[in-house]
């Protein structure tokens, strides 16, 4: 259940990304799903090789290169998703930008405040 949550969550991200970051758009919301399901694979198969070859820039720069890293893989997968499309390098970075503001607004609204031993 909480995957189909986090999907759900994800492609709303990537709406609200696209409708506030001008050169960012996504058709509809199944292109936003699918968008998402993409990045989602692409995160755990090329984000770690991209971290690790750029981590000289990302250590230079005290990891705000990572957005540069988030912004190449979001172009990669606009690239593979029909419907989903991001026009030029600064759009990516914004939009990789938002939605990582996003994705800490999600985890801090849903954090697990229990104390339960169980």
């Amino acid at each position: 259940m909480k995957l189909f949550v986090h999907w759900i969550l994800s492609a709303i991200g990537i709406l609200l990304t696209a409708y506030f970051i001008p050169g960012f758009t996504v058709e509809s919301f199944a292109a936003a799903l699918v968008a998402s399901v993409i990045l989602g694979i692409l995160n755990i198969l090329v984000w770690p090789v991209l971290m690790i070859v750029t981590l000289p820039f990302t250590i230079v720069t005290f990891g705000l290169f990572l957005f540069v890293v988030n912004a190449v893989v979001l172009k990669f997968g606009a690239a593979l998703v029909p419907g989903f499309s991001i026009e030029g390098f600064l759009p990516a970075v914004l939009g990789a930008v938002f939605l990582t503001a996003i994705g800490w607004l999600v985890k801090l609204l849903f954090k697990d405040n229990s104390k339960s031993p169980v």
